[in-house]
């Protein structure tokens, strides 16, 4: 249910997946809504659609004048450019934040982490990233510290590999199943018999609404790790099976072979060879620390997540009910 509220909050990359999950979040409890893109969005509607770019310091900041919040969930796509973009989109966030005095919200990464720190990964967990993707997310949380000291507040919700409605790129969507076509088969990049970190999208949002409520607790830099689901592959396969009713649904390893051969021609292929660490050992994220600060943190249940995400990615069979 909406509650009033007078706050405002400005999301960089509301066209994506937690971009736009948060996005709905904030909305569903009363927040105005501004978000930032290149593409041009319809006039009508809860948001407020600004022409701009994350890369334009100038666009941002004035996207962001008579906000509380800026969420920062924008990325470079498929995996390309992040030397030449990532830090400069969070310096102009940092510098927007501070000139408005408005909090920042990211979404932390598990590439912050090398394979010592596996298989829980907590808050003070050490931050050795063996990819220069993960170098550059570990920069980037350390602007956001450094930025603390003169004031300027943040808030970082960790959280393991996103799926859901609206998910855009993520293994789920992309590695996992095929979108578009009734499920024939699911492909896996682990060891099955391995528990691996899945977020699901809609609960990402609303537990950093439910943060937000608590502006008064929260710190200056702030960091939560959001445990979400923690399920083998063989469990994520059992709850698919069940929930596109294809019981003899077949699990075939993710063709990291062909990701090898294409990687010489493929930046993107390049950077996903580098994550295959990330599913040679269980993954997992302490949230001990997010529930005790909330009490209660939003959590649906495994299969209705996945009914939700399947039919929205129009996978699911004729005659299987969506049933969300």
């Amino acid at each position: 249910m909406q509650t009033p509220t007078n706050r405002t909050a400005l999301v960089l990359g509301a066209t994506g997946g937690v971009g736009g999950a948060t996005a709905q979040a904030l909305l569903d409890k009363g927040w105005k809504v501004k978000a930032l893109t290149r593409r041009t969005m319809p006039a009508d509607g809860p948001i407020q659609w600004i022409k701009g770019d994350a890369m334009n310091a100038a666009d941002v900041l004035s996207a962001a004048t008579g906000v509380h919040v800026i969420v920062h969930a924008v990325n470079p796509p498929g995996y390309q450019n992040w030397e030449t973009q990532v830090l400069p989109m969070i310096d102009h966030t940092i510098a927007a934040a501070r000139a408005v005095d408005a909090r920042i919200v990211i979404f932390g990464s598990v590439y912050n982490y090398g394979p010592e720190t596996f298989p829980l990964l907590r808050e003070e967990s050490p931050q050795n990233a063996p990819t220069r993707k993960g170098e550059i997310r570990v920069e980037l949380e350390r602007r956001l510290e450094a930025a603390a000291i003169s004031g300027v507040r943040s808030l970082n919700l960790r959280c393991g590999d996103f799926y859901g409605p609206r998910a855009g790129a993520n293994w789920f969507a992309q590695g996992i199943v095929k979108p578009g076509k009734p499920l024939r088969v699911m492909h896996y990049p682990g060891r099955r018999d391995l528990g691996h970190a899945w977020a699901y999208l809609p609960d990402v949002g609303a537990t950093t609404v439910a943060l937000l409520d608590q502006e008064g607790r929260l710190d200056t830099f702030e960091r939560f790790h959001f445990d979400g689901h923690y399920v083998t592959g063989n469990a994520l396969h059992a709850a698919v099976s069940r929930v596109s009713e294809h019981p003899r649904l077949p699990l075939r390893a993710f063709p990291w072979p062909v990701v090898t051969l294409a990687s010489p021609f493929s930046e993107t292929m390049r950077e996903v060879r580098k994550m295959r660490y990330l599913w040679r050992a269980p993954l997992q994220l302490d949230g001990t620390r997010l529930h005790a600060f909330l009490g209660s943190v939003p959590s649906t249940p495994l299969e209705t997540a996945l009914r939700a995400t399947l039919s929205s990615l129009g996978t699911l069979a004729v005659g299987v009910s969506p049933r969300l």
